[in-house]
């Protein structure tokens, strides 16, 4: 499986016909963050997950979601990166809750990830553990844009270029709290309609229109 979902996310851009014709500024975007066990994809379970919604470029508050997620799984050094420790982990809600309510937005909404490749292997997985095959999904990925747009500007990328720190920098996006999924989710939907402008200052283009550029992604769990 895994082979196939990283064949699958280094093939050309894909766009969901029901979204081609849109224009991206009216959009509805779901950014989506996880902190996770471990970035073994073969045993990372999910701590917490946090999302926030976009609609004509408005972000709205009160959709803003945070839960962070019971497991038996060993934290490993985790807790370092995320500060959730054990007592957090134990008081946290089960992931199928969690998942069964983002599954809500999946058709309505596209998802947008600072590394799309991680975070979807890790839903595909965890749903399908859950015995829930997911609907196709659009999904965007501000790291996979950003390093196509420094690509542009640059021959050998600097170090540490594609972090979610730096890319916000270079847009100069204010300084966000990191390694909180609801903060990351955030910061990650600011940075996207960063880059948006910066390959559509005018704001009119169609989504159809950015067909060449890495990150977006038409995920079916069926290619899995």
């Amino acid at each position: 499986m895994w082979q196939q979902l990283k064949q699958f996310f280094e093939s050309d851009t894909q766009i969901l016909e029901k979204w081609q014709d849109e224009p991206w500024k009216s959009l509805p975007f779901l950014a989506i963050d996880l902190e996770l066990t471990s970035l073994d994809l073969q045993e990372s379970k999910i701590l917490s997950i946090g999302w926030v919604v976009a609609t004509a470029c408005q972000i709205d508050l009160s959709s803003c979601f945070y839960k962070v997620i019971s497991t038996k799984s060993s934290l490993n050094q985790s807790p370092v990166i995320h500060g959730l420790v054990e007592e957090d982990i134990q008081q946290g809600e089960k992931v199928s809750k969690a998942l069964k309510t983002l599954l809500t937005l999946a058709d309505s909404h596209i998802w947008v990830f600072h590394n799309t490749s991680l975070d979807m292997q890790v839903l595909t997985k965890t749903y399908q553990k859950l015995g829930i095959n997911l609907p196709p999904i659009m999904t965007i990925d501000t790291l996979q844009i950003a390093l196509y747009l420094l690509r542009k500007q640059h021959s050998v990328l600097p170090p540490n270029a594609a972090t979610l720190t730096a890319c916000r920098q270079r847009y100069n996006l204010p300084l966000a709290p990191a390694h909180n999924a609801l903060d990351d989710a955030m910061a990650t939907l600011e940075l996207l309609h960063a880059l948006l402008f910066q390959l559509d200052p005018k704001g009119k283009g169609l989504l159809k229109e950015f067909s060449g550029v890495p990150g977006l992604k038409a995920f079916n769990s069926d290619s899995a």
